[in-house]
């Protein structure tokens, strides 16, 4: 599925909704789509259930995904009206991004075809 790394500074459950995002903005998780259990997602990368249940919680209370008591979490579908919200970390962090990219003599071109790079990989609608 994926691997997290565990000498990491960042925290598991942020490295998990962060891969999970990614396989959601990839597409290689569509909407509806069941996630697998707490349970077997534990087992399968070796940390503790509670770690994987406060990252499902996280993604839910953010939109991502949902929940159905008995059913299982599933990949929440795309919204019409964007997360204000998210929209604005999101713009918070990218303006961070810029800066230190251009603190280290990134060029505007290069941005750009970042941009453009992203917009290919996944997510550019």
């Amino acid at each position: 599925m994926f691997e997290l790394d565990l000498r990491s500074r960042q925290p598991i459950y942020e490295q998990l909704m962060k891969k999970m995002k990614e396989m959601v903005i990839r597409e290689l998780w569509r909407p509806h789509d069941q996630l697998p259990s707490v349970r077997t997602m534990a087992k399968q990368l070796m940390v503790n259930p509670n770690t994987i249940q406060k990252a499902y919680r996280e993604l839910e209370r953010d939109g991502w995904i949902y929940s159905i008591p008995g059913k299982g979490s599933f990949v929440a579908p795309r919204s019409k009206e964007p997360n204000i919200e998210a929209v604005a970390a999101v713009r918070e962090q990218f303006v961070r991004l810029v800066k230190e990219a251009r603190f280290l003599g990134v060029t505007n071109e290069q941005l750009w075809q970042w941009i453009r790079e992203g917009e290919e990989r996944g997510g550019g609608s």
